[in-house]
């Protein structure tokens, strides 16, 4: 009897099992090394690129990952698979453990598909678990190695003959020396239908290691290919941490993330555990088995790799030198150790780094504090010798470490000067800090200050609101003006009050302005002329035009332009301008304004003055904004910007709230995908106050097209309504019609009265102008509420237009008032929506019978909202003239409209959009009269079913009409239909029969 035929035809049934892992989700950015992979062993069907894959990549990359989902699409496609691991058992390890593992499977899986290959192949029993048991096996049961080796060749064979077969041996940086000469051994024979892929970890092959030389013996073999696993991208594991997170995750916990996980997917898993767990520390498991490695190293190794974690990710051979103080032949030992250890990476410039960010942090953790202490005090000493090269950075970490305040102070101090030279706005501020801190801790301990606080809180100021961190930049000067004692110099004083009023315009503070800037004017005369006074009549002048007092306003301007001229301050001299040419726009001339901020601009640039600058073109471009200029606020905001990033402080006030407004105006002319790539953070840096802004304009697009998964976004956002107004008015229209087009009106009115009430508060103002578009998309969902419900709960919605409309005109006519006296181009249109919604609603609940005021409201609300380049709104205007023009039997012009607006819905993605205008589709086209019931298709379509559901409310046909947007007639029509389809004598019945056949539902 032959082998083939002692095994037989293997079916379905027979098929030998493996173990594949769970999928944790999707895969992510690893598509195209499966295809590869996939494509090497000839799936899904095809002959095979190679009779073997060598797959290697760092621990924790993602190659187990990758080998599941090659198995389950082997498997898939109706291949046998055979999985088996090495296991690090150090001089333990049992021969050939992988082979054991694979037919012990089969064993016990399919134990007469066992016995028929034991049959066949006896020496493969010397392979099964069960005789390799301590004691099981018996002198004479010997066999010789070359047997052993033929007779898995030969097993494989088998297997192999009726369907291809996967063999896959993970983790061979751990296979015993008889495990790598069965592996080189099969790689040197052709098996058909056979493909064995082998994972190793190329970071743990360091160059004594038996395998580094054994996989380039391989590579060298026919047949075998070599595939390196790359770590992930920053897009993969901004995904990957986002697919893991239990719920919305801030980018910026998302980039630390990201930064430590350096492309690594099982760090990236213990990061998110470890974040979900309220923790940013790494877990002990993680940690130890980090340390494995470095716990194998020699003692001077050790000692290398340990003082390298306390200099961070990084260090030069001369400081290492230095901090060691070792021989020089010993340290070079030592430093081969732990870069042969693949712990360490040497670079070609001297420089050492940890193979993995994580890797440092799990050593620096594992040492003792006193020799934390010890290392952080040797490496500032050797820094500030000055004899090897450092950082001021460096030394005021190092100094802050080891317990050394004054030199930490004082390094701090230098090193956040050094980064706000080179445009680094954020690591100054940091380091201010840093020093204003441990200047508190000194002066507690005792010691006299080292350095002048009030000026190092200005310059931390400045620093923090340059990096967009504006709310710390008001809590930073209220905390030093808090701990001021009386006896300070009152220039310190004023100049920490001119400051904070200086700060109070970038924010939402509910602080009164004028008052600060009152109390200082107190402590800084007019005589002599100074450089603070300069800066205090700039700021008092925004504060009384701040209050709507211009005559005030102007006059401190004036002197504020006046002072900077005569002191050479041309900073002050450009704010001034900014100022006064916001009063010319509010007086009615927005011209004068333009030419003053356009000089103003380009003055401050000449002046080197970015504040200002930025300044000047933000109320520019504002200004276009406001008159309806879109192209030209585009252009402007665009070169705040850019001027912004040029120099390093993109997050700066004014040139952030720059792009915002790009953002804002790419959503309101149609331009989504724009909106989406400027409100994108994921790969920068940015303030949580912008983050959140950005993500707020984001909600609008999602809006828009109906993206109901932008949902739990509104949460994460809510607490910056309290803090930020208009990133409450974003947020508010978004979700107003995100709940309302899923029919939760409760919510959308909730998150309304949510929003006035807030942003009413912290603008100490009951009527704001954005109220005008808050309460036309209430209203707007009010109406299509009124539409769907009975007449009782018509007449209660009806009792909220009132009132929604009342507001919105006060606050219209509130802001003309305060401004140039007239509406901007974008107030009338919200106006011109808001009395349309009114009108619709009149209709929809029988106040209004006639077609024409309706008419020629959503006539006037797709005008102005097309004069001011409002796309999406234009074309919703559009869709909702087009359903009264339907009803009014106006077919061509209710199509004209209609394809108009679906043209832009469609580019837009809107789906909200596209389903009302599917909606007015069916209803446009209005239903024949029916052949006789015998006859009928009895089931009902999409819009009687509509239909339906108004009489089950006991709504007349010229009520289904109304709601519906059709003509009586027609509604008239859809009823009979219905009442023949169904077979019921009258309405009454067909509701109960309806209700019956489930066409129905309550």
């Amino acid at each position: 009897m032959t082998a083939a035929t002692a095994v037989g035809t293997l079916d379905d049934t027979e098929r030998v099992p493996s173990l594949s892992l769970p999928s944790a989700g999707p895969l992510v950015g690893r598509a195209d090394d499966l295809d590869a992979l996939a494509g090497a062993v000839g799936l899904p069907a095809g002959p095979p690129a190679a009779t073997a894959v060598l797959l290697s990549g760092d621990a924790g990359v993602g190659k187990t990952r990758l080998l599941g989902e090659l198995v389950a699409e082997a498997q898939h496609a109706g291949w046998r698979v055979l999985r088996g691991n090495c296991l690090d058992l150090g001089e333990s390890a049992l021969p050939y453990l992988p082979f054991t593992e694979m037919f012990g499977r089969v064993a016990g899986d399919d134990p007469a598909l066992a016995d028929r290959l034991v049959a066949a192949v006896p020496g493969l029993e010397r392979l099964m678990p069960l005789r390799r048991r301590l004691g099981a096996a018996e002198d004479s049961d010997r066999i010789e190695r070359a047997e052993l080796f033929a007779t898995v060749e030969e097993t494989l064979r088998l297997l192999a003959d009726d369907a291809p077969l996967l063999v896959v041996v993970e983790d061979v940086h751990w296979a015993d020396r008889s495990t790598r000469d069965m592996l080189g051994f099969l790689f040197t024979r052709r098996i058909p239908g056979a493909t064995v892929v082998a994972s190793y970890r190329s970071d743990d092959l360091h160059r004594r290691h038996p395998l580094r030389a054994t996989v380039a013996e391989w590579s060298r073999l026919p047949g075998v290919v070599r595939m390196p696993l790359s770590r992930l991208t920053d897009d993969d594991i901004r995904l990957l941490v986002r697919n893991l997170a239990d719920g919305p995750i801030p980018d910026r916990d998302v980039r630390g993330i990201v930064e430590r996980a350096e492309g690594n997917a099982f760090f990236t898993e213990e990061l998110v555990a470890a974040r979900s767990a309220g923790g940013q520390a790494l877990s002990t498991d993680l940690a130890d088995l980090l340390l494995v490695r470095v716990d194998q190293l020699d003692e001077g190794a050790r000692q290398v790799v340990r003082a390298s974690s306390v200099a961070g990710r990084r260090v030069s051979h001369e400081l290492l030198a230095h901090v060691l103080e070792l021989d020089p032949a010993v340290l070079n030992q030592a430093m081969r150790g732990a870069v042969d250890a693949n712990i360490l990476v040497a670079s070609a410039s001297g420089w050492y780094s940890f193979r993995h960010a994580l890797l440092a942090e799990a050593v620096y953790g594992d040492l003792l504090p006193g020799e934390r202490v010890r290392l952080h005090a040797t490496y500032a000493r050797a820094i500030a010798s000055r004899e090897v090269e450092g950082t001021a950075a460096e030394l005021a970490r190092h100094a802050r470490l080891a317990g050394d305040v004054r030199t930490a102070i004082t390094a701090a101090v230098q090193a956040g000067d050094e980064a706000l030279a080179v445009g680094g706005p954020d690591e100054a501020a940091q380091h201010y800090e840093l020093a204003l801190e441990l200047a508190g801790t000194e002066a507690v301990e005792g010691s006299r200050p080292t350095l002048d606080q009030v000026a190092l809180t200005l310059k931390a100021a400045d620093a923090t609101a340059a990096a967009g961190r504006v709310h710390r930049t008001l809590a930073l000067l209220q905390s030093q003006l808090a701990s001021l004692p009386a006896s300070a110099p009152s220039d310190d004083r004023a100049s920490l009050l001119v400051a904070l009023a200086g700060t109070c315009f970038l924010l939402d503070t509910g602080l009164d302005v004028l008052q600060i800037t009152t109390e200082a004017a107190a402590l800084v005369p007019p005589d002599p002329p100074t450089p603070l006074r300069a800066e205090l009549a700039g700021v008092r002048a925004r504060a009384f035009a701040l209050y709507h007092r211009p005559d005030e306003a102007a006059r401190w301007a004036l002197e504020a332009r006046d002072l900077g001229e005569r002191l050479g301050l041309r900073g002050v001299v450009a704010e001034a301008d900014v100022t006064l040419a916001d009063l010319d726009q509010r007086a009615g001339d927005p011209e004068m304004s333009r030419r003053t901020l356009e000089r103003s601009a380009a003055d401050a640039r000449a002046a080197g003055e970015l504040g200002a600058e930025l300044r000047s073109l933000f109320k520019l471009g504002s200004l276009h904004w406001g008159l309806g200029r879109l192209d030209d606020a585009t252009r402007v905001f665009a070169t705040a910007n850019e001027r912004a990033h040029e120099v390093g402080r993109p997050w700066a006030p004014y040139g952030f709230d720059a792009r915002l407004m790009l953002a804002l105006i790419a959503y309101v002319t149609g331009e989504w995908d724009e909106t989406a790539r400027l409100t994108d953070t994921r790969t920068e840096n940015a303030p949580a106050v912008a983050e959140a802004a950005l993500a707020a304009v984001g909600l609008a697009v999602a809006a828009g097209r109906g993206d109901t998964s932008a949902l739990p976004l509104l949460d994460v956002l809510r607490p910056w309504w309290d803090r930020d107004g208009l990133i409450g008015i974003l947020c508010g229209g978004a979700a107003i019609d995100l709940h309302g087009d899923l029919g939760d009106l409760a919510t959308a009115i909730a998150v309304h009265r949510d929003v006035v009430e807030t942003v009413g508060r912290i603008w100490e103002s009951s009527m704001f102008q954005a109220q005008i578009r808050l309460n036309a998309l209430l209203l707007g969902q009010i109406a299509n509420e009124a539409a769907r419900v009975g007449r009782a709960e018509r007449s209660a919605l009806a009792e909220r237009g009132p009132a929604l409309v009342a507001s919105a005109v006060a606050a219209a006519d509130a802001g003309a008032s305060r401004g140039a006296g007239y509406r901007g181009p974008e107030s009338e249109a919200w106006l011109a929506r808001l009395h349309a919604e009114d009108a619709r609603l009149q209709w929809l609940t029988g106040a209004v019978t006639s077609a024409d005021p309706l008419l020629d409201a959503w006539r006037a609300s797709a005008d102005a909202f097309a004069a001011f380049g409002h796309a999406f709104v234009t074309a919703r205007s559009q869709a909702r003239r087009a359903a009264v023009l339907a009803a009014a039997g106006r077919t061509a012009e209710a199509t004209a409209a209609a394809d108009a607006s679906r043209a832009v819905a469609r580019r837009l993605g809107s789906q909200p959009l596209l389903r009302e205008l599917g909606a007015l589709q069916s209803a446009s086209a209005p239903p024949s009269r029916r052949a006789p019931a015998e006859r009928l298709d009895t089931a009902l379509t999409a819009r009687e079913r509509e239909v339906l559901a108004l009489v089950a409310q006991g709504r007349s046909n010229k009520e289904i009409g109304q709601s519906l947007f059709i003509s009586t007639k027609t509604a008239s029509v859809h009823v009979s239909n219905i009442l023949a389809k169904l077979g019921a004598s009258g309405r009454t019945e067909a509701v109960t029969l309806a209700r019956r056949r489930g066409d129905l539902t309550d």
